[in-house]
């Protein structure tokens, strides 16, 4: 978890950099689309200092309160997270077509090129070294941060390209599409972006609202259908969720009348049975696995 931590660290201290630089090579560009690439990393960082806060959360230990931990706050983030980018968006976009209508605007290319190029190249090392860390984390929240990385390091290189060929036209008989240019690149920007938040927004909402995700109700109906074969039991029931990075698993064993029960841990073994099953890391599932000889308490 403190790996995880250190590598939102340094996502925030990046992506603060890189808003300050947008939004200051915006203004000596006039370049709109700059500075909304500016704003949204701010939105962003501030996103991630609340992750951060979040994954500390999820570290503690259980409290009087929050008896079953704070799992449940990380999709929350995540749907916040995804409705102010989707909103930031939006918003852009009205602008830019606004722009394109209204005669477009000028822009000064020579810092705008050398603003993608240095933002472009931070994007990818954070991309790289946020990648290589979460393989061994495997933290939706730093994985989240990476496509985040991902993301604004191709929107950067697609507006490095933009304005180096832009910037060509001046002389030619197309210089007058010059002003248009920004516009345009932010319409674009934001019609990319957006597809991603709504992603984000719709899996978070799934998650709060307990929807049982596929894969893991197929990999707790495996388990418990194994151990109830291998024990001779009369069936079972499963239920599933996933809120964040938390798998939320029951396991019903119907266990009929002459099923020999010689101790606890009898059942404690068919336990590690089902979990080792199931797998993932034991500190972010809530496992609960009863046995009964009544389908009603299965139900």
């Amino acid at each position: 978890m403190s790996s995880e931590q250190t590598v939102l660290k340094r996502s925030i201290l990046a992506t603060i950099l890189v808003g300050s630089i947008g939004i200051g090579f915006g203004v000596l560009s006039g370049s709109l689309s700059i500075v909304f690439d500016g704003v949204f990393s701010a939105v962003d960082a501030s996103m991630t200092a609340l992750a951060l806060f979040v994954s500390r959360l999820i570290a503690r230990p259980t409290s009087h309160r929050f008896q079953m931990g704070f799992w449940h706050i990380e999709p929350m983030v995540l749907a916040v997270n995804g409705s102010l980018l989707i909103a930031l968006s939006f918003y852009a976009f009205v602008n830019a077509v606004s722009g394109l209508f209204s005669g477009g605007r000028e822009l000064e290319f020579g810092w705008a090129i050398v603003y993608a190029a240095v933002v472009a190249a931070i994007c990818l090392a954070m991309f790289l070294t946020g990648r290589r860390a979460n393989r061994s984390i495997g933290s939706e929240l730093v994985a989240l941060d990476v496509k985040g990385w991902a993301m604004s390091g191709l929107i950067t290189a697609a507006l490095l390209v933009a304005f180096a060929l832009a910037a060509l036209l001046a002389g030619t008989p197309y210089e007058w599409m010059m002003p248009y240019v920004d516009p345009a690149v932010l319409a674009i920007l934001t019609l990319v972006i957006i597809p991603v938040p709504v992603r984000t927004v719709w899996e978070a909402i799934g998650d709060i609202f307990l929807v049982a995700p596929s894969a893991l109700d197929e990999e707790a109906r495996a388990a418990a259908a194994a151990a109830a074969e291998r024990h001779g039991f009369a069936g079972f029931r499963t239920y599933v969720a996933k809120v964040g990075r938390s798998r939320l698993i029951e396991v019903h064993f119907l266990v009929p009348a002459d099923f020999p029960i010689v101790s606890v841990e009898t059942l404690d073994a068919i336990r590690a049975e089902v979990a080792a099953g199931i797998g993932g890391r034991p500190e972010d599932r809530w496992l609960t696995i009863a046995f009964t000889g009544d389908p009603r308490w299965a139900e």
